[in-house]
């Protein structure tokens, strides 16, 4: 570029970084019209065009600008700008930006009404991605997580076959069902994706009556049917587990669905499912309604009830629905005889006592 004097151009004079070194520059801004120049005694640099100037910060002498797409490329003015050159200059970010120009008040309430609406987005959004879920990856998530229990159910053949039989008399189009009973004190039962549900023996010897027992797991086949624990593991522990990485921590992914309270719809649907399939079944519900009762009651035995009233919320409405459904002059039979029961309640005989699983 050729070089000019101090009495080429006319204009204010600026200070200047190019960008490419760290030594400030004297300059003289010379306005070309939609474009202009920097000026210094032995060069010249430019044109730029002012609607590439961006504002940047006050300085601590002079507001100065950068250029874009030009990193480290800086100006400051040292004279006051003429009137034609402020106009072209771009505008300072005021503090606080569209919130200063809206006021506090009403930005306030937009972000409240951003806020709601990610809310039910989150809420929302579990349940209808849990139904997208392919039923190949439901599936390999309940085999990964069965494992977590060691695989070390208790298969007395006595008591699977009372399983058997109780599962064929309350859910007789559920084939391809899978249910595992597994030797921990916890008074709990668990539905696991695929259609699993685990059954503790804790819940088996808490249970005053196979019909107790028959109510519980069609609730826990209501999960089932509606996807509640899918939707459940969404919201907990995010779509990556059934997406991808469901080898690194399926322990953890287990505990995460133990912790997890299912919602208040979620329970009440559930619930209405064991409801039809007993009432198909010709199978008293007053029994589950005192099972329920018994839950949300019993101080005695709080400690080892914890685990099912965590994961699934025990309310009065629940009982009264379970024993509103009851028919009045309708005969019931009982899911399993007397000896079907007891071998339903000793499944677990031949099984090593567990404290807990390994993961």
């Amino acid at each position: 570029m050729p070089a000019h004097s101090d009495d080429a151009a006319v204009g204010p004079r600026v200070w200047h970084y190019d960008g490419a070194s760290a030594l400030r520059r004297d300059a003289v801004l010379a306005d070309d019209g939609a474009t202009f120049r920097l000026v210094e005694r032995d060069r010249e640099t430019g044109p730029f065009a002012w609607e590439a100037l961006i504002a940047n910060d006050a300085d601590a002498v002079a507001t100065s600008y950068g250029l874009k797409r030009m990193g480290g490329w800086r100006i400051g003015f040292v004279d006051t700008p003429s009137p034609g050159i402020a106009a072209k200059l771009p505008g300072r970010p005021r503090y606080g930006r569209w919130v200063d120009r809206i006021g506090l008040a009403p930005a306030s309430i937009a972000f409240a009404a951003v806020a709601a609406l990610a809310v039910t987005i989150v809420l929302r959004t579990p349940a209808a991605v849990a139904r997208l879920v392919p039923a190949s990856v439901e599936k390999r998530m309940g085999d990964l997580m069965v494992g977590d229990f060691g695989r070390k159910g208790c298969d007395d053949p006595a008591g699977q076959a009372a399983l058997a039989t109780m599962l064929r008399r309350i859910a007789p189009e559920d084939r391809a069902l899978d249910v595992h009973v597994v030797r921990l004190k916890m008074v709990n039962a668990v539905t696991l994706p695929g259609g699993r549900i685990v059954i503790f023996d804790g819940l088996l010897k808490a249970a005053k009556s196979p019909d107790e027992v028959a109510g519980v797991v069609g609730h826990e086949l209501g999960h089932v049917r509606n996807r509640d624990v899918t939707e459940a593991l969404i919201r907990q522990v995010g779509l990556s587990v059934l997406l991808g990485g469901m080898d690194s921590n399926v322990g953890g992914y287990t505990n995460a669905l133990l912790a997890t309270a299912y919602s208040r719809k979620a329970e009440v649907n559930a619930d209405r499912a064991a409801i039809a399939m007993m009432r198909r079944a010709v199978v008293s519900p007053v029994p589950t309604a005192h099972f329920f009762r018994r839950l949300g009651g019993g101080a005695g035995q709080a400690e080892r009830l914890f685990a099912y009233v965590n994961t699934h919320p025990v309310s009065a409405d629940r009982a009264r629905n379970f024993e509103a459904s009851a028919g009045k002059g309708v005969t019931y039979r009982p899911t399993l005889d007397a000896q079907q029961w007891a071998a339903l309640r000793n499944i677990c005989r031949n099984t090593p006592e567990q404290q807990g699983w390994r993961f």
